[in-house]
């Protein structure tokens, strides 16, 4: 019998394949994104129905609900990604004249002002959006149904100076008590975590040729890892054959991170 799936930041990259894959298997798809010429490419491509929705603002995913079934079988918490990569380098703001300590001061509440704000900006993108997402379709979810978040291979090894790591790994933390909650009416929530997938816009097109390289050269298996990789995961963690697994980071990276 076809389900109703909805996933989130579908139009391109990791959401999209999930997407097809789910389509093809003859469920019945929505998707969301916060543009509408990818949903609509895929929609027509798939016969999935895309929603332009950003997942970060409640009153966007309260208006979400109204375009949706009474009944969600599986969530894939998709949207996302590292907002670092949005800002433009070397942007700063200008400085208001005057004494030198003033000016001093002035900058460094600026530049803490801006760190701020780019921390605040992926955790709203990958954990928030996640968690208002989930309380809104909580009372939907049918029983017997899954819950998959999409997370990173950075929320074991951290990012760098960001907050992406940090905000993967408060998805997995998060998850944890939602899998608790959710496990009495046998829903299952987990987390796909992801290793260094091509073919995605995630670095919007800033990751050099080296460092690329570099990431293949820390598999195991000697490759990157494609958007079907992570569907295939998604779709079973979403099968009968996942109903008791719960509450579990499961790591998709080719070996570039091993668990014991």
């Amino acid at each position: 019998m076809a389900r109703t799936i909805l996933i989130t930041g579908g139009g391109t990259g990791i959401g999209r394949a999930v997407a097809t894959l789910f389509a093809e298997r003859g469920d019945s798809v929505f998707v969301t994104g916060r543009r509408r010429e990818p949903l609509d490419r895929l929609a027509a491509e798939t016969g999935a129905t895309g929603v332009v929705c950003d997942h970060t603002r409640p009153e966007a995913i309260t208006a979400l609900l109204t375009e949706l079934p009474e009944q969600v079988d599986v969530l894939v918490n998709n949207a996302g990604g590292n907002t670092d990569f949005d800002s433009e380098p070397g942007s700063a703001s200008g400085i208001a004249s005057g004494s030198d300590a003033a000016r001093d001061q002035e900058r460094e509440a600026a530049d803490l002002a801006a760190y701020a704000q780019a921390f605040r900006a992926n955790l709203d993108a990958n954990l928030v959006s996640a968690a208002l997402t989930t309380r809104a379709l909580e009372g939907r979810l049918a029983d017997g149904g899954a819950v998959v978040h999409i997370g990173s291979i950075a929320g074991s090894r951290g990012s760098g100076a960001g907050s992406y790591g940090a905000s993967k790994a408060g998805l997995a933390t998060w998850n944890l008590d939602l899998a608790r909650m959710l496990g009495s009416r046998g829903i299952t929530a987990n987390v796909v975590a992801p290793g260094y997938i091509a073919d995605t816009e995630f670095f919007r097109d800033r990751l050099p040729d080296e460092r690329r390289e570099q990431l293949v050269a820390a598999t195991a298996t000697g490759r990157a890892g494609a958007p079907a990789d992570i569907a295939e995961t998604v779709a079973f963690l979403a099968s009968p054959g996942a109903r008791h697994i719960t509450g579990q980071v499961l790591h998709v990276n080719g070996g570039a991170y091993m668990t014991s």
